[in-house]
């Protein structure tokens, strides 16, 4: 290879690489990515297939006691933030795209995260219902089983 072939190559992957990080700060900062870092719900409405969700938790139980990261992000800054990016990822991905459905609905992943939210926060009752042979002692029982419009009325 000769060093005439490689400068021209290593000029290349420069620009696409500036390229790349180029649209990729414009569609953080025209998607208003930054204010997922914060805590504020109406970050959620920036995509407008999330208004409903937002409108539903304006209405619900929760509304004064959790916003949207209480409940569908870990209670530990990396597991917030891995799962803000793995989300904002996809989120993005797919309202570029188009490409989602009309009903959005919670991934696996995302409704173990959210149980998880909902049995941390409600312990004393959690821990009450494990031993109760009512509820079987709750194996494989899930909240939002019963309580499917507590967070989005």
């Amino acid at each position: 290879m000769t060093m005439r072939f490689a400068s021209s190559l290593m000029i290349l992957a420069a620009l696409l690489l500036g390229v790349a990080v180029g649209l990729g700060a414009y569609t953080f900062a025209y998607a208003k990515g930054y204010a997922y870092l914060t805590n504020d719900p109406q970050a959620c409405t920036n995509c407008h297939v999330m208004q409903s969700q937002y409108d539903g938790w304006m209405k619900s139980s929760h509304h004064s006691a959790a916003t949207c990261n209480d409940c569908h992000t870990p209670h530990n800054i990396i597991g917030k933030y891995a799962v803000k990016a793995n989300d904002g990822f996809w989120h993005s991905l797919y309202f570029t795209t188009g490409h989602y459905p009309d009903v959005i609905e919670i991934t696996k992943f995302n409704r173990k995260v959210t149980e998880g939210a909902c049995r941390r926060c409600h312990e004393n009752i959690t821990a009450e219902i494990a031993g109760n042979p009512v509820h079987g002692g709750a194996a494989g029982l899930q909240c939002i089983r019963c309580h499917s419009s507590v967070g989005h009325s």
